[in-house]
């Protein structure tokens, strides 16, 4: 026989009403220390709720969906394992759907989701239009939206959740100028998503700030028009070094969209002969495992998954165990610098 909910009770010294109150989210009028130490019981018992009893109290399924362009980037693995834990914690679980930034793909991921009972999606897609998920929102699925802010044509009440991409990306192109670095390189998939246009402004804003336009920089902008794949990256990265150190004035410094785009960048630079850190300086975007493990570890900007994943899943509980309409609107989290070996002053200066 399992835990029961009178045993966490017991052990935290409560009675079963706030073991309750915890796991439905109504915890706001309770101690933080106490809700804490029900917290710590409910996860060092392993007690979970009875879902199916549960659901016939509430006609709610204690699932939700979660949707990420695919786990083959460990920062989708990293956020997937943050969203479950935060779930599991409520009693909840989580399918997880990998949709490699596809429309289609996306809505026939929604669709079956609904079709289970699940009313809750995180969906991790920051394509510039929703609007092949638009059917479902107004059948009355909870969507959060996860790296991307709100557009024009958005649904109403929609609750976008995102890093603020432009901050990062100037501050990883601030770092590098004030290194002396002024021939300098971005290297990017499509900029037709969300994220990646956002962080072109976050660099052209570093630029204006040290009187330099793009017109003196490089772009690459490598995959067709419609391609917003995670596995292609690397290959991505490999791809524009080459070209970009090919030039008659190669940069110093490349700015990459993201962790896996900049590995790549390193790897060619390492097959061209060149020292990273020290003849090219190479900042990525994510902080992901294999950042700190890269040789040299990764000058990168880190983004702050175990709140966002918490704030992810608490907006879309709400959502579904309220029953009413989100307010809407974008979080925006502030991404954080994280300096290691692959920059260093511009050659020339040091």
């Amino acid at each position: 026989m399992g835990v029961t909910i009178h045993q966490v009770a017991a052990e935290a010294g409560v009675s079963p009403s706030t073991v309750s109150n915890v796991l439905n989210g109504r915890s706001e009028r309770m101690l933080p220390q106490t809700r804490e130490r029900v917290e710590q019981t409910i996860a060092r018992l392993g007690y979970r709720p009875n879902g199916a009893a549960r659901h016939l109290r509430t006609g709610r399924t204690q699932v939700i969906g979660l949707v990420v362009p695919s786990v083959a980037n460990p920062f989708w693995g990293t956020f997937a394992r943050h969203v479950e834990a935060a779930a599991l914690l409520a009693g909840y679980r989580v399918l997880l759907c990998n949709s490699e930034r596809d429309p289609v793909r996306e809505r026939d991921y929604l669709e079956e989701l609904w079709a289970d009972g699940i009313r809750g999606v995180v969906l991790c897609s920051s394509l510039p239009s929703l609007e092949h998920v638009l059917p479902l929102v107004e059948r009355g699925m909870g969507l959060i939206a996860f790296d991307r802010t709100a557009q024009a044509g958005d649904p109403a009440g929609l609750v976008n959740i995102s890093v603020d991409n432009a901050v990062g990306a100037e501050l990883a192109t601030r770092h590098v100028l004030e290194l002396g670095h002024r021939r300098l390189a971005f290297v990017s998939g499509s900029l037709r998503s969300v994220n990646r246009r956002a962080r072109f402004r976050g660099f052209e804003a570093a630029l204006e700030q040290f009187g330099l336009t793009s017109a003196d920089t490089l772009l690459f902008s490598g995959g067709s028009q419609d391609h917003f794949g995670d596995l292609d990256f690397p290959d991505l990265g490999r791809a524009a070094a080459r070209e970009l150190l090919a030039a008659a004035d190669p940069p110093t410094a490349i700015i990459a969209i993201n962790d896996m785009c900049a590995l790549g960048v390193s790897a060619s630079a390492r097959d061209a002969g060149l020292q990273v850190g020290e003849d090219l300086s190479v900042v990525g975007f994510d902080d992901i495992v294999l950042a700190d493990l890269a040789t040299p570890p990764l000058t990168t900007i880190r983004q702050p998954l175990p709140a966002m994943a918490n704030a992810a899943f608490a907006h879309l509980r709400a959502g579904i165990e309220q029953d009413e309409p989100a307010a809407g609107g974008s979080l925006l989290m502030r991404p954080e610098l994280v300096v290691r070996s692959s920059t260093g002053p511009a050659p020339g200066t040091r």
